[in-house]
């Protein structure tokens, strides 16, 4: 039985490349996008989805608490949190652990994406604000829309996607400077939890991947901006 409920399941735009097999599109976005007043795309970053609540840290399981050796620091942090924490969730890409890209900018290791208060996503602002709270950095904030145009908004997405990361993304095959992952899209406002699919969604390009199954048997700490020299 899980402690708490996994992060929700993000579709796919139908026109997002970096789909698998097991991936779900929603074929109908604009029908849900439409009536959204206020949509915020986000840097989809390369990590590891990690929750901090009162319970522990998890990562895929909301069953029992992760120990992967790359969470050790985000638990320690949380140790330092969690009495704060009360029926808040917080959900953030951990990029302790170098996966298929390299960030050359890392300001911390922890890039909080949403907040979960019971059966409520809480808007961006508030996610902001509660990020802030705890002394966490937020993913890389792109664009906050209305949409009107399906034609534009499409535009966006796409445009976005063929950008440097915000934090300067790094193949780690090719050792040089690539394209971001993609972009998440979420309703700026609050929300609830069974609603989800309706309200984010994103755009992964193809060929994303570069890493095997094998990978955690020789993965590497990600440096920090200030780690790397300086030009």
């Amino acid at each position: 039985m899980s402690i708490s409920k996994k992060y929700g399941r993000t579709y796919h735009y139908p026109f997002s490349p970096g789909t698998t097999s097991d991936d779900r599109i929603h074929h109908d976005y604009w029908v849900d996008v439409s009536r959204i007043k206020s949509i915020v795309h986000t840097e989809k970053l390369d990590g590891e989805n990690n929750c901090l609540s009162r319970y522990g840290v998890f990562a895929r399981s909301h069953a029992a608490s992760t120990v992967s050796p790359w969470t050790q620091a985000i638990r320690e942090r949380w140790e330092l949190i969690k009495n704060d924490l009360g029926d808040i969730e917080i959900f953030g890409e951990n990029l302790y652990a170098v996966h298929s890209i390299e960030y050359r900018k890392l300001e911390h290791h922890y890039y909080v994406f949403a907040i979960r208060v019971q059966d409520v996503w809480l808007s961006w602002e508030e996610v902001k604000f509660y990020a802030t709270l705890f002394d966490f950095p937020t993913v890389p904030e792109l664009k906050i829309v209305k949409p009107d145009s399906e034609a534009v908004f499409r535009h966006d997405v796409v445009s976005f996607t063929k950008q440097v990361s915000v934090l300067d993304s790094i193949d780690i095959l090719t050792e040089k400077s690539c394209t971001c992952e993609g972009i998440v899209s979420r309703n700026a406002d609050e929300y609830p939890v069974e609603d989800f699919k309706h309200h984010v969604l994103k755009y992964v390009r193809k060929g994303h991947v570069k890493t095997d199954e094998h990978w955690t048997r020789h993965w590497r700490r990600a440096k920090l901006q200030w780690e790397y020299p300086q030009v």
